[in-house]
């Protein structure tokens, strides 16, 4: 058997097999190790000092588990937790919980990647596929992008609506400026970005404790609701959003980002530093996603508590729900506080997802832009689907609009976790770290789970009725 060659890190690429001839190394071999790694400008900036304790430690490896959570929480949850907690009260409960299960597991095994390789996995992409394959890829990764992005620009908006009265397209174009605030953040270290995507999420926490505490939730039947039903398959309209819920949590483009932004951390480059680096990565990642299904669940019982238990099934759009929220609870700032929330969530997933967009883009197409112009061409991708469904669809139309934005991330998510499962269990690509035969197995039951739940959504949606 030919010996395991560890993969490198830094700038050097993951080391492939010999090239035909056994003696020079392939002309992708040395595009491969010529390539830059992922977001260049914070690569291993945040320094790891090796004697720290383990508290000291977790904390400076805490944060990307942070930015990657907040793409857990976006203005697209709050349209699918909403609705399903209005409609169907706590049922819809266990998806989250389900789906929180597997975007832990899906962005442990992205932080792996990243450690262990030195790429990001879009970079694994591009250096593993064909040119063809990647640009596929890349094309569907793009629109899943725009997609979330569209949600997020639109959650932004509404907030924006709700607190100043602003239109809708106004608080669209407004969003643009998001690119000014990356920016200036990511300019002044990357600790700064995490500590305001921090910031922004206990904002949103305060907000719906508050919320909540109003609501008088029926905790009894909200822990059912954490029990799996079979009634979810069945119901067309349950399981439409119960679909939207999977993918508005397991977000694909999260994993493209997490696959990066561990490498913002200086860890050591022995098999030992990074064996330690992938612990404390995936501590961060499972306490922040924790955080997350929180948040969701909290949206969703609120919606449960706020109206279902009194007869109002059909709050349609998220602009029903801040109207109704300060009569129905008998708190005045209920209504301001839900709309505080949301304009936290549009603004810190709109960070993160701009931060994905360079990732995604650089990742797969090796293209190598001024930073404000890489950031701009994101934002664009997201704002003017946003201002023409506004133009078009009308402004009624807007949390619909969000819930299939999801469904649309739903399906695309296949295409980012079969290369992330395949990647993370082949050795020659993350030697000892490479997936066992257990997590591997683990791994493609969640990819078969969300084919099988993509495939029944599309199922009832064609049948007659």
């Amino acid at each position: 058997m030919d010996p395991v060659t560890l993969p490198q890190l830094e700038s050097d690429a993951p080391l492939t097999a010999k090239s035909p001839t056994g003696l020079l190394p392939t002309t992708a071999d040395l595009r491969a190790r010529m390539a830059l790694p992922s977001l260049p400008e914070a690569h291993r900036t945040i320094p790891i000092s090796a004697g720290a304790s383990w508290f000291r430690k977790i904390l400076a490896f805490a944060g990307p588990g942070y930015l990657v959570a907040v793409g857990y929480m976006d203005p697209g949850n709050w349209a699918t937790d909403l609705g399903g907690g209005s409609k169907f009260g706590y049922t819809l409960l266990s998806v989250i919980l389900i789906s929180n299960l597997m975007a832990m597991f899906l962005q442990a095994l992205s932080a792996k990647l990243g450690i262990a390789t030195g790429r990001d996995l879009a970079q694994a992409c591009r250096e593993h596929y064909s040119r063809r394959t990647s640009l596929f890829l890349w094309v569907v990764c793009e629109i899943a992008i725009a997609a979330c992005d569209l949600a997020e620009v639109l959650g932004s908006a509404v907030a924006l609506k709700l607190l100043f009265g602003l239109p809708l397209l106004a608080g669209v174009l407004i969003t643009a400026l998001d690119v000014l605030l990356v920016l200036a953040l990511q300019g002044r270290g990357f600790r700064l970005v995490e500590a305001f995507v921090v910031t922004l999420m206990a904002s949103i926490a305060a907000c719906f404790a508050y919320e909540i505490f109003f609501a008088h939730p029926l905790w009894r039947e909200a822990a059912i609701g954490f029990l799996p039903r079979a009634e979810i398959l069945r119901n067309r309209e349950m399981l439409y959003i119960a679909i939207g819920i999977l993918g508005a949590t397991v977000m694909p483009h999260n994993l493209y980002l997490h696959s990066s932004i561990v490498q913002t951390r200086a860890f050591g480059a022995s098999a030992r530093d990074r064996r330690e680096a992938m612990h404390y990565a995936i501590f961060d990642s499972t306490v922040a996603l924790g955080f997350a299904l929180f948040i969701n669940a909290a949206i969703l019982v609120l919606g449960a508590a706020a109206f279902h238990t009194r007869g109002l099934n059909n709050i349609a759009e998220i602009a029903d729900a801040y109207r109704l929220l300060s009569p129905v609870l008998g708190a005045s700032l209920a209504s301001t506080l839900f709309a505080c929330a949301l304009l936290a969530s549009g603004q810190n997933s709109t960070l993160t997802g701009t931060l994905a967009g360079q990732i995604v883009m650089e990742g797969f197409l090796d293209i190598r832009l001024k930073p404000w112009l890489r950031r701009l061409i994101t934002r664009s991708i997201a704002i003017i689907p946003a201002a023409l469904v506004i133009g078009f669809a009308g402004e009624n139309k807007v949390t619909s609009l969000l819930i299939l934005s999801q469904v649309i991330l739903s399906f695309q998510l296949p295409f980012a976790v079969i290369p992330l499962i395949q990647f993370t269990a082949d050795r020659s690509k993350m030697g000892e770290f490479a997936n066992s035969r257990v997590v591997s197995l683990i791994a493609w039951i969640v990819a078969v789970a969300i084919l099988f739940f993509n495939g029944e959504l599309l199922w009832l949606i064609l049948r007659p009725a």
